[in-house]
């Protein structure tokens, strides 16, 4: 099944946001988002996936399309913003019904049901996917967690030293856009499934995986 990510949204959710405004930590944490997909998405999921990020103001250098380890990056240069181009994508999708769509923004969602397409909340969508990671990996390989169905703490750090080692791609310097708050109701799910991204984990990220 062909799934479609509103980047930022999915960014915004998973609360992967780099240190500072300046140049390179957003573009930073973009990129440990993409690693973590890569990682767990199967090889059918990644070769369907298709990630959109805003690119409004960023430098005529920008490529629009980005493969990113087989995972399939867009940057709405050409679009007044990523939901925009979103929702271009929804209605010419050539089997709307085999579409999964991960977005939290309400306008998304409705571009995506009225073509019989699945729409997802981000953080859903993203702790299903952190549960899925649990379950096939096997626990010989994990750190010793407490038994339980929430996310451990110690998950967080293996996952985190996993897809923080893997390589980034070279995209073009750019400017950095901060990802605009979901404007879905879920937001306070968000917070009760156990984020396995805790506030400030990105500055360890960005020591070890400077671009």
């Amino acid at each position: 099944m062909a799934i479609l990510i509103d980047g930022y949204n999915l960014l915004h959710a998973t609360g992967i946001v780099g240190r500072g405004d300046g140049p390179g930590g957003l573009h930073r944490s973009r990129q440990a988002l993409l690693n973590f997909l890569v990682a767990s998405l199967d090889e059918k999921e990644l070769a369907q996936a298709v990630i959109v990020f805003d690119a409004s103001g960023a430098p005529p250098g920008l490529p629009v399309t980005v493969d990113h380890q087989g995972l399939t990056v867009h940057y709405a240069r050409d679009y007044p913003d990523a939901d925009t181009m979103l929702e271009f994508l929804i209605a010419r999708h050539p089997t709307p019904r085999k579409l999964t769509v991960v977005s939290s923004d309400h306008r998304v969602q409705r571009a995506a049901k009225r073509r019989r397409s699945i729409a997802t909340d981000s953080d859903l969508w993203y702790a299903e996917l952190i549960r899925r990671r649990r379950r096939d990996t096997s626990q010989d390989d994990l750190p010793v967690a407490k038994p339980g169905g929430e996310i451990d703490p110690t998950e967080v750090m293996y996952w985190t030293e996993q897809f923080a080692q893997m390589p980034a791609d070279n995209n073009p310097a750019e400017e950095e856009k901060k990802p605009a708050e979901p404007t879905s109701q879920q937001d306070t799910k968000a917070d009760d499934l156990a984020n396995p991204f805790p506030p400030g984990y990105a500055e360890d990220l960005l020591e070890d995986n400077d671009l």
